[in-house]
């Protein structure tokens, strides 16, 4: 502006208020820039407060101890493998002997301690002459070594004396918790796991997907392809916009109502959970069809049916392939938003606690946000670290849910 206002022998004066628009718009990009830096850093915020609160639950101290052979019966089935931990540990430390000191001695290692020495028990040789096992320690004793004594733990002095005697003769280690990942719930946080929740998020997203995307795409093809246009039509339109908007927990009322209780299918499955969340996601579904099949240029179905192909043919043999990809798009996002609903689940009873992971769709089932929920409701510390690495991995599995829509979109994409 200013070099043609000089060749044109104009003044600035000519051109009121171009000096104020300028401004304005230095203004803007500097709020926008601002209001960037600000959802970023408070995204970081979030991410690396919950980094740090949750890389705990990766890591688990375990116990290292051997023990010798029992004489006599060899049959392992006879064998009584809490007595066999028990006595270990009072021969090791005999000073533990008030009934108080042995509790306190006993609650070093996790509860499952007798099936831990069962399971090494039955995988060694014949001519095995000990028994070397790697024990879960407590929660209390995890957190202590974990963070170097920084951590208030409920340990005793007696406890501490242990802990330090084993951690002398290079019996406690810290190892990945691959068992965080296997795991299903459990009352004790040093055995508490994701791996039933994710196997029911898996379950229940299966059930969403098959109903969800069938139902969404063949009622987004005929709203778009066949339906007349007539005031029917429109009030049906209006309508899944509007059930796009609905708060979710209002599905979890709708599935508690009807499959619950009108249909009576079991409560805290992941059928019934599925069904609801697909109810949740087909508005979505609907929108993100429509809207694949409205980019497809007319000029392919006019070809189409130029060279004698039906309607359904046009539709089914040229449009819908060429808005698959788009379609997709808006599925996987759907099952994305599926993946992280919570209030849904809750109203049908997906809140009970649940030790074992589901084998079938109609068994009791818990998912990924649910169990955050449950586990941010205990009081236990180590659940917090538990809580925040659940937060992980459910945000790790959402990120490529929506990196692989990304690159369905890319890979597919038609630009006319």
């Amino acid at each position: 502006m200013t070099d043609q206002t000089q060749k044109s022998g104009l003044s600035r004066d000519a051109f009121p208020g171009v000096s104020d628009r300028n401004k304005a718009e230095k203004r803007f990009k500097v709020y926008g820039i601002a209001a960037i830096a600000l959802s970023l850093m408070l995204l970081m915020v979030v991410l690396v407060s919950v980094f740090i609160n949750g890389k705990g639950a990766f890591f688990q101290t375990r116990v290292n101890l051997e023990f010798d052979m029992p004489s006599g019966d060899q049959n392992i089935e006879n064998w009584n493998f809490r007595k066999m931990v028990r006595d270990k540990l009072k021969a090791d430390f005999p000073e533990a002997s008030s009934r108080k000191d042995r509790r306190e001695l006993y609650g070093v290692l996790s509860p499952v301690a007798d099936m831990e020495l069962e399971k090494q028990a039955h995988k060694l040789d014949v001519d095995a002459k000990a028994i070397h096992v790697s024990f879960t320690a407590s929660d209390d004793v995890d957190l202590y070594v974990r963070h170097d004594g920084d951590v208030p733990a409920q340990l005793t002095d007696l406890q501490k004396s242990i802990l330090q005697k084993w951690t002398d003769d290079g019996k406690v280690d810290v190892v990945f918790n691959w068992s965080f990942f296997t795991n299903s719930d459990s009352r004790d946080p040093e055995l508490a796991g994701v791996g039933g929740a994710i196997i029911g998020s898996l379950y229940t997203l299966v059930v969403c997907l098959a109903l969800s995307f069938t139902v969404g795409t063949l009622a987004a093809i005929y709203l778009e392809e066949f339906a007349p246009k007539n005031r029917w039509t429109a009030v049906i339109e209006v309508n899944i916009n509007n059930l796009a908007a609905v708060p979710s927990i209002i599905y979890g009322l709708l599935g508690l109502a009807i499959f619950l209780n009108v249909f009576g299918l079991p409560r805290s499955a992941s059928l019934v959970g599925g069904m609801v969340l697909a109810l949740m996601t087909m508005p979505t579904i609907i929108i993100a069809s429509r809207v694949a099949l409205q980019s497809v240029p007319p000029s392919i179905r006019e070809a189409a049916l130029g060279i004698g192909a039906s309607r359904v043919q046009a539709v089914f043999h040229h449009v819908v392939p060429l808005a698959l990809p788009g379609m997709l798009t808006g599925t996987i996002i759907g099952m994305a938003r599926a993946l992280g609903e919570t209030a849904p689940l809750l109203m049908i009873g997906m809140v009970a606690f649940i030790a074992d992971a589901p084998s079938t769709l109609v068994d009791p089932a818990t998912a990924m946000p649910v169990q955050v929920y449950l586990w941010a409701d205990s009081p236990e510390r180590g659940f917090m670290e538990k809580t925040s690495g659940a937060i992980m991995v459910l945000l790790a599995l959402l990120v490529l849910m929506n990196g692989f829509a990304v690159y369905l979109r890319k890979k597919f994409e038609k630009r006319w």
